[in-house]
């Protein structure tokens, strides 16, 4: 559904407050279909994304795992890697 949502859990460095966020802002983008709400639905609207925001800071914080945290850097390689294979872009990071 969102494809830009990306996993915030068990990464070095953990997420930040402002990645946890603009994750829920997308989300709630995605779900209402405005991408700047009216003034009408703006109260509705941040405040949705506010409550999203709390959600996910909570299920964050109470997941648990045994395995080791991910490196930011690794998985954006990969992911840069993944994207030029897909699309056929050249130049692909660390082949």
């Amino acid at each position: 559904m969102c494809r830009n949502i990306k996993t915030l859990y068990n990464f070095d460095p953990p997420a930040t407050g402002d990645e946890i966020r603009a994750s829920a802002l997308q989300f709630v983008r995605k779900l209402s279909g405005f991408n700047a709400p009216s003034k009408a639905n703006e109260a509705a609207f941040n405040e949705a994304v506010r409550q999203v925001t709390l959600a996910a800071t909570t299920l964050i914080d109470s997941l648990t795992t045994f395995t080791p945290p991910k490196n930011r850097e690794v998985e954006r390689n990969k992911a840069a890697n993944l994207s030029a294979k897909r699309f056929g872009a050249k130049g692909s990071l660390n082949n």
